[in-house]
């Protein structure tokens, strides 16, 4: 019998890459929502348009998500819809708090009242807080620093309360900085791209010292995919890369593969609040099997490729 998933923000960045490789799974079988904001595009799953169902929806308008559910008759959520931007969550807020908590609440409300068998809500490593040294374990505490971090997290909080007190068979993802195809460019990686793309100023924040670990967005979606099948209900699941590095020197590695000058490079004033390290352990995942099978080398070439003729 088919197992059929409901996705948000399945045109999203990360949300299409899922839609697009879960359409290879002969028993699943995809109904996806998104409600197509500046950063939702149905090209990113136009490729496999017939092989799933689009609704518009905001998973804000909770009675128009219940006539879905309802219909339906979900066996599985994914939850990728999301604020996602910090910059943006620093000029306003209340969007990221809308989206991020009580559009979560709504669908674990849905997910709950029709019995769904499994919830991944899809998460960030942003929660945990800036790490100056080692690599964060799922059972630390949150300590978000940013606006953008805070909702994520209290979405969070919103699933392991359903969790322990409904039985809510929610499972919860955090993963690091991706990158890859059809990420809009406001995110660090395809600013920098699509700017020098056109021999413009390239913006660095403070010295570009801040540093990140990158994970490419198909390995992501594979660890999100084996946590679907494979994690333990209640459990929380980091997918990391164990690449990181500074981001000045990930704009100069752009730079080099585009065979532009560093000249380009601007330094600006840094953001408020800005976190120093994110890093995650991420060997709890890999008991299930899964590590990232992309390097950055490569998987910067070929998203610098893909951006060149996608302009």
């Amino acid at each position: 019998m088919a197992y059929k998933i409901l996705v948000t923000g399945g045109a999203g960045f990360i949300g299409s890459e899922f839609v697009r490789q879960s359409v290879d799974h002969s028993d699943w079988k995809l109904v996806v929502v998104d409600a197509l904001t500046y950063a939702g595009d149905l090209k990113r799953i136009k490729e496999v348009d017939r092989d799933i169902r689009f609704h518009k929806i905001d998973i804000c308008s909770k009675e128009k998500l219940e006539v879905l559910f309802k219909r339906e008759k979900f066996d599985a959520l994914v939850h990728f819809a999301a604020e996602t931007h910090v910059d943006r969550s620093l000029q306003d807020n209340t969007p990221f708090i809308r989206t991020n908590i009580l559009g979560t609440q709504y669908l674990i409300d849905l997910s709950l009242k029709y019995a769904l068998r499994s919830f991944i809500h899809i998460s960030t490593d942003e929660v945990y807080g800036q790490s100056l040294k080692g690599f964060f374990k799922e059972s630390a505490p949150l300590k978000p620093r940013n606006p953008y971090a805070v909702t994520k997290a209290s979405g969070e909080l919103l699933v392991q309360a359903a969790i322990h007190t409904f039985g809510l068979p929610a499972v919860i993802v955090r993963p690091s900085n991706n990158y890859g195809p059809w990420q809009y460019p406001e995110k660090l990686i395809p600013v920098i791209i699509s700017r020098a793309l056109n021999d413009r100023t390239v913006p660095v924040y403070g010295k570009g010292h801040q540093i990140r670990e990158w994970l490419h967005v198909a390995d992501c979606v594979k660890g999100i995919m084996l946590v679907l099948e494979k994690g333990k209900p209640g459990d929380i699941y980091n997918i990391g890369s164990c690449f990181e590095q500074k981001n000045i020197d990930t704009v100069k590695t752009i730079l080099k593969v585009l065979g532009k000058k560093g000249s380009l490079i601007r330094f600006v004033p840094d953001r408020p609040g800005h976190d120093y390290r994110y890093s995650v352990n991420y060997s709890k995942i890999r008991q299930l099997g899964w590590r990232a099978q992309i390097s950055f080398a490569d998987g910067i070439k070929s998203t610098i490729a893909w951006y060149k003729s996608n302009s």
